[in-house]
């Protein structure tokens, strides 16, 4: 062999080893996300913040592998301001999206405007294939999933539906997919299933590129209902049950009231345990599918919930402790409505067993994905990353303060400011006045002591009058 064929096949086997290299590196800078979000579970729901009635060991697990935060956020006390919070990286004062609203004239929820930027479409721009399964919630037309970043989607585009498990269709991208057998009262496919098919077979397909599943459950929000599975009989007989009798359930869309009937239970008290339970089984599902493809060590899974435990259809969380014992579900401002378990798992990366009370929100996700991809976090974001958390790291930003406002019978608004949390609810007294609570020595929010301390509370009315911007559809 001559010395230029000897320097042509060293320089061949040298740029495929650089090849290799670089290509390793750009993986390794970009991680699979999967984000999964539970619908109106409480902190309070899950074996690792001290739920003693119902199992849910792989959350644990997530836990007791990765971090648990104790002082994180929701976006809102309902679902869709709250998701709109989590995509656009902005607090309810500034993003589009501040309640559960129809839009009379679209016929729907009032949509997420084409010029939000989500996180979605963050991730699109380093080359993640992106997708979406379970409850979307954020409006039709410009705001559909496939148009605010997402290359598939299957789930639940109108958030009404999703208070059915047993619907007549769900969608998929910009299709219908009738789920035969289903006509609201026949229950023949019960469709989270049917979605958790499709977010394993999402990772599955795209096991080989960089990749952001967006995962919101259903689960457990109501109607009450679970299939007749082993699950279920876990639960059957274990509980004294409150039957529930169908009746009209208001729900909050503004002065646009919308009422459900959902249906009735004679063991709700099993049957919420269950879903939470299912819940559970889903999420070890997911992580089973990530070990088995071998994506455990470049793949970081989130766990949180939109906003606190409900009380619809028959579920009860004075008796399962849903809250912690926080004050507040879901609707209120307080504690109870708002805070949010957080866990994330990265295996070799995050460190196992870890719990920090560093204080974060939804808000805070945008930035914290950016600078973990390596990708400027949109302007928009109201946000600060929480990435030096994850990883055990010192030099922690954080907040000013968090704010929270909510358009329902008169208005609420609640800033975290420190130790301090001042809340506000308007109702129809116009002499209402701000509570204070301080956090750290009373995180019940039992004493209220804005009478004590006069600086703190002006602090605070300024900030709930500074931190918002006017909305057209969500003014107070």
């Amino acid at each position: 062999m001559n010395i230029f064929k000897i320097f042509t096949i060293s320089i061949v086997l040298l740029t495929a080893c650089k090849t290799k290299t670089t290509s390793e590196k750009e993986k390794l800078n970009k991680p699979n996300i999967i984000y999964i979000l539970a619908d109106d579970l409480g902190i309070g729901d899950l074996g690792t913040y001290g739920q003693e009635k119902i199992s849910t060991p792989n959350i644990d697990a997530m836990a007791k592998n990765g971090i648990k935060f104790t002082q994180h956020y929701s976006g809102s006390a309902v679902c869709a301001p709250s998701r709109s919070s989590l995509m656009t990286g902005q607090h309810t004062g500034h993003t589009p999206i501040r309640g559960n609203k129809e839009d009379v004239v679209l016929g729907g929820q009032v949509p997420l405007p084409a010029e939000s930027i989500t996180i979605a479409e963050m991730l699109k721009k380093v080359g993640y294939v992106t997708g979406m399964f379970g409850k979307w919630g954020l409006g039709f037309g410009e705001g559909d999933p496939n148009k605010q970043g997402f290359d598939e989607f299957y789930g639940y585009n109108d958030q009404k539906l999703a208070h059915r498990y047993y619907p007549a269709y769900l969608n998929h991208n910009q299709e219908i997919d009738s789920l035969e057998g289903n006509d609201w009262t026949q229950t023949e496919i019960y469709a989270q299933d049917k979605i958790q098919e499709k977010t394993l077979e999402f990772i599955e397909v795209n096991k080989d590129k960089p990749f952001f599943a967006y995962v919101p459950f259903v689960l457990p929000h109501a109607e009450l209902i679970s299939p007749k599975d082993s699950i279920l009989q876990k639960y059957i007989g274990k509980f004294d049950e409150v039957p529930y009798k169908d009746h009209p359930y208001s729900s909050d869309y503004g002065p646009n009231m919308v009422e459900y009937k959902y249906c009735t239970q004679e063991i709700p008290f099993a049957v919420f345990a269950s879903m939470v339970d299912r819940m559970d089984t889903y999420v070890g599902q997911i992580i089973t599918k990530v070990k088995e493809l071998g994506l455990e060590e470049n793949t970081i899974i989130m766990f949180t919930s939109d906003n606190g435990a409900h009380d619809a259809g028959g579920a009860n969380p004075a008796y399962f402790n849903s809250t912690a014992g926080l004050r507040g579900i879901k609707r209120d401002l307080y504690e109870g409505g708002i805070r949010a378990p957080f866990i994330a798992s990265w295996p070799k990366t995050i460190k196992p067993g870890t719990v920090s009370n560093h204080i974060s929100a939804f808000w805070d996700v945008m930035p914290t994905l950016a600078e973990l991809v390596g990708v400027e976090t949109p302007k928009q974001s109201d946000g600060i990353s929480f990435l030096p958390t994850l990883l055990n790291q010192k030099e922690q930003k954080q907040h000013d303060y968090l704010y929270w406002e909510f358009n329902i019978k008169g208005g609420r608004k609640a800033v975290r400011l420190g130790e301090w949390k001042g809340v506000i609810y308007k109702g129809n007294n116009k002499k209402s006045k701000i509570e204070l609570y301080n956090l750290e020595l009373d995180e019940k929010e039992t004493n209220n002591v804005a009478s004590e301390h006069p600086e703190v509370v002006s602090k605070i009315e300024k900030i709930m009058t500074s931190a918002r911007t006017k909305s057209t559809h969500f003014e107070f």
